[in-house]
């Protein structure tokens, strides 16, 4: 294998293209991946098999038996009571999560104000009082029935939230705190209370219920808007193809009038802002800054402030003056960037099924996380209830663990005789719940890894395919009948290996980011500043590592779909061959890149003003068409994010397309020298931009 000058020839000169008569590769990380996916179907049954999403869906009372659950005797009663709201004041709840009063489930919570030593006077209230008590009151007396622990000593007025029964409180006009319109109750021990002693209790409720409040608001601009929201998007995927399609045949035209389009867009932009800036000098309080005004639900409120749209020119000039200077200075490297463009788009041209190709990633990505999520909630539910012991009072017993059966004639009882044997948590103590945060570890990282192999498998099918199109030296003669076919089957059959290989080296580093994470969240607080400095150092060390292995990875399964050649040795392959060129890496690539940027930002752009408008109701002819929101925002917010999720979609095959080409374009100048005998393969537009040509033929 030497040329005429004895030295080692660097390429087959047969090469035609991706090699078809090929082998499999990275064998041992292929059976690692299917043993360890084997593994996570292990996982996900035995997890199927011990695990309850019923505690999750049901609240659970004192006894652990969930409200609600269909087909039990509590089925009529879906709804979780308090005993004694208040003693959710404790410091306690934070650490165990759990109140420290006997909670039951109820068919109804109470409407009413109602102490027990009244109702018990009286036969109507007492009968409608023991829908909130324990079995077994016959021929008890009052102080018999509190010390027993039978009945809460009062009712209050409450609301039915997330099936809990929480009390009604409200508010007048001048701040006084009320509970079922009334400021002050009878707490039932003879002490007539204020209703904000209550808010102690339902403090961390009420966040909870300002945000299903606002949640609620939210879910109604849907329902309002949903259909509007579908052909926003619809038209984001229209614009996208109607993008695309122009792209085949006025490349060049199009990537100058998006740039221009760019910068208008943006230039209009930076003009609206400035009129609204000017015109909210004269009204009252738009100088209030955003750090006094701190979070607001309603964003609306934000757009009254002069500092937003000061913030908005400020980002939108940045913005403007970096593309400008771009243009300026890159102009050539533009030029070979729009002739690759070009190429990309006969490529695409050639091979259509590529659009859609990131429909059946999304699924098996679907598949992924479902598979995933649905594990981990059964892992997480597939522990035991745990009851412990609380009390009021000092007791050395305190937050042990108890058996309700047999508590009231335990030694436990008869030592702290306020005390009550509680439902705490669910745990466990058997092997299978000892090495439950291991499984849960293990349902994470095979996510990773399984998320990273669909990704790779996408990349690599689309780089087989379009590198069939560059190396034919007929097109599309010499080009498979159904390129995205014919090169999902070979990286399947032969590069599974490689896939996996190059998906769990990046499964590692994000699991460790993942670890890293969880470390600074469990030390806030307690850190010191050297500590913080290190963990910020790690996590920012690991988030370039992970860039740059992405950048990598998607080189080397371009080389892989070629060449055919193990992860490793098309990495290699593949660094080495960017580093020779890496002025055309570091500005042509990235240019290519921009260019393709700025066009699903004047995608999302051109959707996103519409809606804007639309939804806003600033255009007089939609007034009457655009539906009444909450929120507005919601739906614009919407539409933005789906129609750049759409074009990414589509330009995510354009990028892939393009860095094929790019690595098949200096493989190419390597190669070949532009003679007869070794001619380039790339089109007449690089040629002529590269100021290359190849040597006619020499006459007989």
């Amino acid at each position: 294998n030497t040329d005429e000058k004895g030295e080692p020839k660097k390429y087959d000169p047969t090469f035609k293209g991706p090699i078809y008569n090929r082998g499999c590769t990275d064998i041992v990380c292929c059976i690692l991946f299917i043993i360890c996916i084997l593994g996570y179907v292990a996982v996900g049954i035995l997890a199927w098999s011990q695990g309850d999403p019923r505690k999750v869906i049901y609240p659970t009372d004192s006894r652990g038996q969930f409200c609600g659950q269909a087909g039990t005797p509590l089925e009529t009663k879906p709804l979780l009571f308090y005993f004694n709201i208040m003693k959710c004041a404790s410091p306690m709840v934070l650490l165990e999560f759990q109140c420290p009063t006997t909670q039951m489930c109820v068919e109804k919570c109470p409407d009413k104000f109602m102490t027990l030593l009244k109702a018990y006077a009286n036969k109507e209230d007492f009968k409608y009082y023991k829908n909130f008590c324990k079995e077994g009151l016959e021929g008890l007396t009052v102080t018999q029935i509190l010390s027993s622990g039978l009945c809460p000593a009062m009712l209050t007025p409450s609301k039915p939230f997330t099936r809990r029964c929480f009390p009604a409180l409200g508010q007048k006009k001048g701040g006084e705190i009320t509970v079922g319109n009334n400021s002050k109750f009878d707490d039932g021990e003879g002490n007539i209370r204020d209703a904000k002693d209550l808010v102690a209790g339902v403090k961390n409720a009420t966040v909870v219920i300002e945000a299903r409040q606002v949640a609620m608001k939210i879910f109604e601009d849907y329902t309002q808007s949903w259909y509007w929201i579908i052909i926003g998007l619809v038209i984001a995927m229209l614009i996208s193809l109607l993008f695309i399609v122009l792209l085949r045949f006025l490349a060049g035209i199009m990537v100058w009038v998006m740039i221009v389009m760019v910068i208008l867009v943006i230039g209009y932009g930076i003009f609206h802002c400035s009129m609204e800036y000017v015109s909210l000098k004269s009204e009252a309080g738009s100088n209030v800054t955003l750090k006094d005004l701190g979070f607001q639900t309603d964003f609306s409120v934000y757009l009254h402030i002069r500092q937003t749209w000061l913030a908005f020119i400020i980002i939108l000039a940045i913005v403007e003056v970096i593309i400008i200077l771009l243009l300026i200075f890159l102009r050539n490297r533009i030029l070979i960037a729009i002739a690759l463009i070009k190429e990309a788009s006969r490529a695409i041209g050639y091979v259509m099924s590529a659009l859609f190709y990131p429909l059946f990633t999304f699924a098996l990505l679907s598949i992924v996380i479902a598979y995933w999520a649905v594990t981990a909630v059964f892992l997480s539910t597939s522990n035991q209830p745990i009851y412990k012991v609380f009390n009021e009072t000092a007791c050395d017993h305190s937050r042990k663990i108890c058996e309700p059966a047999n508590f009231s004639t335990s030694s436990m009882k008869a030592e702290c005789p306020d005390s009550k044997c509680l439902f705490a948590f669910y745990g466990g103590e058997t092997v299978y719940h000892k090495y439950l945060i291991g499984l849960q570890f293990y349902n994470v990282f095979l996510f990773f890894w399984c998320a990273n192999f669909v990704t790779a498998l996408g990349q690599m099918t689309l780089a087989g395919a379009f590198a069939s199109y560059y190396w034919a030296l007929v097109k599309p003669d010499d080009m498979p009948a159904f390129p995205i076919f014919s090169s999902l089957g070979r990286s399947l059959r032969y590069h599974t290996g490689s896939l996996a290989f190059g998906s769990l080296i990046l499964s590692i580093i994000q699991i460790i980011r993942v670890l890293l994470e969880y470390i600074d969240h469990k030390l806030q607080g307690t850190q010191n500043k050297c500590t913080k400095f290190l963990l910020c150092c790690l996590k920012c060390c690991f988030w370039c590592l992970e860039k740059f292995i992405k950048f990598i990875n998607r080189n080397a399964y371009i080389m892989v779909a070629i060449y055919g050649k193990n992860f490793c040795t098309s990495a290699k392959d593949a660094f080495f061959l960017l580093m020779r060129n890496m002025i055309r890496v570091a500005v042509l690539d990235k240019v290519t890149d921009f260019l393709l940027f700025l066009g699903k930002l004047l995608i999302v752009g051109l959707v996103g003003i519409f809606a804007f408008f639309f939804f806003s109701g600033r255009v007089k002819a939609f007034e009457n068409t655009a539906p009444n929101l909450h929120y507005y925002w919601v739906p614009i917010l919407t539409v933005v994010v789906g129609s750049y999720l759409i074009a990414h979609g589509f330009f995510s095959v354009y990028a892939m397309c393009v860095d094929t080409l790019f690595l098949c374009f200096l493989e190419d100048l390597e190669r070949n020298d532009g003679s007869a005998e070794r001619p380039y393969l790339m089109s007449d537009r690089l040629l002529r931009v590269l100021n290359k040509k190849n040597k006619p033929e020499p006459a007989e």
